[in-house]
């Protein structure tokens, strides 16, 4: 009862088991009281020396009667679906026989990592310590028995044979009504913890220096450093080049005061560097290592130990990143990802904090509006630059946010908010985008996405 309704199959196979016996069986009473191991509810009903073959009689006919008359308690693909956006594992652990367990998940199509049956209570502590579980959700004392075995927060529904009052007299931390209500306190809880994380990892440094782009990850990062050791322990450097939106530096000024820490605006010169210039997979890798060799004597200048970066969670599991390697192999801190925070949980805390930059859109440096191959030069930068201010004028009023003009040599892929693509005039847009150069230009059905540029790298493996 905290994952399925399998009262009205297991009921059948009880029946079905009277029927063969002879033996009156309460079905009712006995899906009442689910939770403890089959053969503590079959030594009522049957004698000591029949237990173990009743027992092997009802997982006979289990698999052909109480699958299929089980069903989902409402919330339950939706609280998977939030552990998986939240880069977290699943498991099932039920007091079932282990093959029953599976069959139940596959019928219902639900996907967890790891099933894992025939354990009750305090033994159920077990499993979820050897897979490292720090939440366990059940509808029983015995699960919250297990939870606490484990060391784990023991979150206690009311859909089983317990009222949400017993459960948390029992012990349980967090007593929801149903699984509805698990989604909105898990994307709080584990906010909350990994916030904690965060700040303990900042307060590490007595002083620190946050690569600080403008961006929504490197300001929440800014205004977190702030926090954990004081305003004026903290630099902001925003790097100025010719792939940095010049629309982006008045604005990072303006947060850096409002933060209060000191804002440097060091110039980098990657378009110096070879690998940079040649725009083959690993551009990204120079634009880094140049972004940190660059920051490193500011922060020797102020006695600075470490540099930071807003590097997410999300970041580090999209895979091609050779960015971040440079960064890494230079010495610097991804205090965010460390925490495990994703792009979502960082903009979510952007907003409670009042941070201005909570819903900006993603602004990838303008070197990745450039296509693979195509040799960059500060005159294609200054191309796409334009081309996008000139289309973001042009859609203010329908409320867009992100908009990308990606350059193909002669051509140019448009990007908007895919919502957008049905509402506005294309012609006007492709105008736009010509008049500040290219021969020809056409908005892509497909709408914005981030790091599109990828789909024509042909072998991006060979970058990592």
């Amino acid at each position: 009862m905290t994952l399925i309704d399998s009262r009205p199959g297991i009921r059948a196979v009880w029946e079905l088991l009277a029927a063969e016996t002879g033996v009156p069986i309460d079905s009712d009473l006995v899906v009442s009281r689910l939770g403890p191991p089959l053969t503590w509810e079959m030594a009522n009903w049957f004698p000591a020396d029949q237990v173990d073959a009743m027992v092997a009689r009802y997982r006979e006919h289990y698999p052909s009667q109480a699958i299929t008359g089980s069903l989902p308690l409402p919330g339950v693909a939706e609280s998977l679906a939030a552990i998986r956006a939240l880069h977290g594992r699943t498991m099932v652990v039920s007091a079932k026989y282990t093959p029953s367990v599976k069959l139940h998940l596959k019928h219902l199509g639900l996907d967890v990592d790891e099933p894992v049956g025939d354990l009750h209570g305090a033994e159920k502590g077990t499993a979820l310590r050897a897979h490292g579980a720090s939440i366990f959700v059940g509808d029983h004392t015995a699960d919250i028995d297990g939870a606490q075995a484990a060391g784990a927060v023991a979150v206690a529904v009311a859909t089983g044979p317990f009222t949400a009052d017993e459960l948390r007299a029992y012990g349980a931390d967090v007593v929801l009504n149903d699984l509805t209500e698990f989604p909105a306190w898990l994307d709080a809880y584990v906010l909350e913890q990994r916030l904690e994380a965060l700040m303990k990892r900042l307060t590490s440094y007595d002083k620190l220096v946050v690569a600080f782009s403008g961006g929504a990850d490197s300001a929440f990062l800014l205004a977190a450093a702030a926090r954990a050791i004081g305003a004026a322990n903290v630099v902001a450097a925003t790097a100025i080049s010719p792939s940095l939106p010049v629309a982006e530096l008045e604005p990072a000024a303006r947060f850096a005061d409002g933060l209060g820490v000191r804002h440097v605006t060091p110039h980098t010169h990657e378009m110096e560097r070879e690998g940079y210039q040649a725009n083959a997979g690993d551009r990204c890798y120079f634009c880094k290592a140049e972004l940190v060799e660059t920051l490193q004597p500011i922060a020797d200048e102020f006695g600075i130990p470490a540099i930071a970066t807003g590097t997410n969670a999300d970041d580090a599991k999209a895979g091609f990143r050779p960015g971040i390697r440079a960064a890494h192999e230079r010495g610097a801190i991804t205090p965010l990802k460390d925490a495990r925070l994703t792009k979502a949980q960082i903009r979510a805390a952007s907003r409670s904090w009042g941070l201005a930059t909570s819903d900006k859109p993603a602004a990838a440096c303008l070197s990745s509006r450039i296509a693979y191959g195509v040799r960059i030069t500060p005159s294609l930068l200054a191309r796409v630059d334009r081309a996008e201010q000139a289309v973001r004028a042009r859609l203010t009023a329908y409320g867009v946010q992100n908009v990308r003009v990606r350059d193909l040599g002669a051509s140019a892929s448009i990007e908007i908010d895919r919502e957008l693509l049905d509402r506005v005039d294309h012609g006007e847009l492709v105008a736009a985008v010509v008049a500040e150069g290219f021969l020809a230009a056409q908005l892509d059905p497909r709408g914005f996405r981030s790091g599109s540029m990828n789909e024509r790298l042909p072998d991006p493996e060979k970058y990592r």
